[in-house]
């Protein structure tokens, strides 16, 4: 995947520049911001392949920014937070962050969750099975990567998406956290719940709160 373009938005110098040329050694073109607003006009220039984002920015913030690249486009984010508070890595989610990274970092991961989050995108858009998976008002079409609730179109992030392919093909059937995050968000090592656990939360709020259980010690399940 050399060649992918990653916007990085951070506004520590040090931080910036050090991970600019990280990336830039794995072969990614990187475009660099220092701050919110800055980010969001590079982001409108460029159509970067990969969002990396700083939670505390100047000038509009990483959550905000976040929220409005989310509005303009698919394009995956990742946050970036110098602390591991829930709040912070809450609220990034919640915004319609794809996954989330806390400072410091080892560069290898940090490499790797990039990679992970376009893999998941490339999948997704080559999904050709012609196929309409439905539970009850809920149809999912796979070869046209569409969710309709009631005849009504639902607009779901990538990774939102992939989450519902994975329940709805294993209908009744409970998913742990850990397999979710394997299959979901190609994690091959641990990682944090509270990613599949926001991203749940965000599923329900678009498809019905009933429609994914909670299986309390265990995981979830779509009902059928």
């Amino acid at each position: 995947m050399s060649g992918l373009h990653v916007l990085l938005v951070e506004d520590d110098d040090v931080i910036r520049e050090a991970t600019q040329l990280t990336l830039e050694r794995d072969g990614f073109t990187v475009t660099v911001a220092a701050d919110g607003l800055a980010g969001l006009a590079a982001y409108r220039e460029h159509r970067p392949d990969v969002a990396l984002l700083d939670i505390m920015l100047p000038g509009l913030n990483g959550v905000s920014l976040c929220r409005q690249i989310r509005e303009e486009g698919p394009t995956p984010v990742i946050m970036m937070s110098a602390r591991a508070d829930p709040i912070d890595v809450v609220l990034g989610l919640e915004a319609g962050a794809d996954d989330y990274v806390t400072k410091p970092f080892d560069s290898t991961v940090l490499v790797a969750r990039i990679r992970a989050v376009v893999r998941r995108m490339v999948r997704a858009g080559r999904e050709v099975e012609d196929t309409v998976l439905r539970f009850g008002d809920l149809e999912i079409h796979k070869n046209g990567l569409e969710v309709r609730l009631d005849g009504e179109l639902v607009e779901l992030t990538p990774t939102e998406l992939r989450l519902l392919l994975c329940f709805a093909e294993s209908p009744g059937n409970v998913l742990t956290r850990d397999v979710l995050l394997e299959q979901v968000w190609d994690y091959q090592w641990g990682g944090d719940s509270r990613v599949v656990d926001v991203h749940v939360q965000r599923l329900r709020v678009k498809i019905g709160q009933d429609r994914i259980e909670t299986v309390r010690g265990f995981g979830y399940k779509l009902r059928g």
